[in-house]
């Protein structure tokens, strides 16, 4: 059966941490993902048939919260860091889209693992997501290592604040029958 997703049925969520000397003076962020969609084809009794794509606008990526820093994020905050990734780490002028693309998929409904291939910034490398579903809600989670695609991690203070080269792509959705 096919299935599409996206903002209306769940979140798709970028969480990141900082590290270097200043990292007190930063934010973790949790970053949300707010114009993005997805379909899927799942078959409960063969993994195999299984495939799934997602595709993301990189530049609707928006800083909901920010924790940890010597002070709050102000709304202003918020704003300019969402205009560093948009220009200075992802390139959104050039690179729009974020797309990921299973090639194979393994496990069962309960836990289960999405091998594909994740394009950033006109950069494709694989992926492994793993995750899990529980009455018709599917989540689970990612791990991008920023490097692998290119991207170096955004770093301020000459480089004693900065953040981890890994960040977690989260997901938690409700799949919705395509007519």
């Amino acid at each position: 059966m096919e299935y599409t997703f996206g903002p209306e049925s769940g979140l798709l969520l970028v969480r990141t941490t900082r590290t270097g000397l200043g990292a007190k003076a930063g934010h973790d962020l949790t970053i949300e993902v707010t114009r993005w969609q997805g379909r899927a084809e799942i078959d409960p009794g063969d993994a195999a048939a299984c495939s799934l794509v997602v595709e993301a606008d990189a530049r609707s990526l928006t800083v909901r919260e920010g924790t940890g820093g010597v002070k709050p994020l102000t709304d202003r905050d918020r704003a300019d860091i969402g205009g560093n990734i948009r220009q200075k780490v992802l390139h959104t002028d050039r690179h729009p889209t974020i797309i990921f693309r299973s090639v194979r998929v393994a496990g069962t409904a309960e836990s289960f693992q999405v091998e594909g291939d994740l394009t950033i910034a006109g950069v494709t490398q694989p992926l492994t997501v793993t995750g899990r579903m529980s009455d018709g809600r599917v989540q689970g989670s990612a791990t991008v290592t920023q490097t692998r695609w290119g991207i170096k991690p955004y770093s301020a203070f000459f480089g004693a604040l900065r953040l981890d080269d890994d960040v977690e792509v989260e997901f938690d959705v409700t799949l919705t029958p395509r007519p």
